[in-house]
């Protein structure tokens, strides 16, 4: 099987080494900067038979490469690998993947016959409209939107990984119990919500984060147990019980008051439409329309 390395050269730790690891001979590599730059080396690697795209990066770079491969590769979708690059791994995490994980290592892996082989579904945030399509692994809008700027707050202090998500979740805590319940935070925004086919509703959200991943950081069960699939959580605004309720949402507890309360947990796609912005992985990006959906099952090698 043919390989191909997408390594972006803006991830954190790309930044300090930029060799190339030893390949098993016709390995395409590309460290595009830009987005036309990766559209233009997944397109190559698909017209030369490219069979494993290994992704030398973090979350945003995998956003970024799931989201162009179809129009690179069509319904020939590729395997992937994942090699722990960026300031944030969360779905690395969740596969297992070692945290000093190498190409070389990824490459070596994946020519085993014994490989272990993951299966995730991804998130696909579609546009009503069929503007726009991007795929990923975390969705979220309202305070997760505030607790994303957070997070880079702390890369610039130097604090990554789980350092960062503790850092990131202390200050929201902070935030979102001091804070008054006409603004700010815990008053959240308007969003016409419609979560796995139940009625649509309009009240304003404190919170509304959807993900197919079944591990996060810190041992974090927001959804309920881990089990596969798209998982979402809707909190209302402003946010009732809040410190009651956070040992249940750490934990994956589902206490009879939580949904009473304003906490809603469900299985399946969702239906949103807002304005403001939502966050994908990592990044911002206009909100609107939006329909929050599983996407193609994808095989990692880990």
């Amino acid at each position: 099987m043919r390989a191909g390395v997408i390594r972006n050269p803006k991830s954190y730790r790309n930044r300090r080494s930029m060799e190339w690891a030893q390949a098993p001979e016709g390995t395409l590599f590309a460290k595009p900067r830009t987005k036309e730059a990766l559209s233009q080396a997944l397109a190559e690697f698909a017209a030369n038979g490219v069979g494993l795209v290994v992704v030398d990066g973090g979350d945003g770079t995998i956003r970024d490469v799931l989201t162009r491969i179809p129009a690179a590769f069509g319904a020939r979708h590729p395997q992937l690998a994942v090699v722990p690059s960026g300031k944030t791994n969360v779905l690395a995490e969740d596969l297992g993947v070692p945290p000093d994980w190498t190409v070389e290592a990824a490459l070596r892996r994946a020519l085993q016959p014994d490989a272990a082989r993951v299966l995730r579904p991804c998130v696909e945030v579609v546009r009503r409209d069929g503007s726009e399509l991007r795929r990923g692994f975390i969705f979220g809008t309202g305070a997760y939107v505030r607790a994303t700027r957070l997070a880079q707050s702390t890369h610039r202090m130097g604090a990554f990984g789980t350092l960062a998500v503790a850092l990131t979740l202390a200050a929201s805590v902070v935030q979102s119990v001091a804070g008054r319940s006409d603004r700010g935070w815990r008053a959240g925004e308007p969003i016409r919500l419609r979560l796995a086919g139940e009625p649509v509703s309009g009240q304003a959200r404190f919170l509304v984060i959807a993900s197919t991943l079944e591990k996060l950081p810190l041992g974090l069960k927001p959804f309920g147990p881990e089990r596969p699939g798209l998982k979402a959580l809707a909190i209302e605004a402003p946010p009732r019980r809040l410190m009651a309720a956070m040992p249940p949402l750490w934990k994956g507890e589902a206490p009879g008051w939580l949904e009473t309360a304003g906490y809603v947990r469900r299985d399946g796609a969702l239906e949103l439409a807002f304005d403001g912005e939502y966050v994908l992985d990592g990044e911002a990006y206009p909100a609107g329309d939006l329909l929050v959906r599983p996407g193609p099952t994808l095989e990692f090698v880990t």
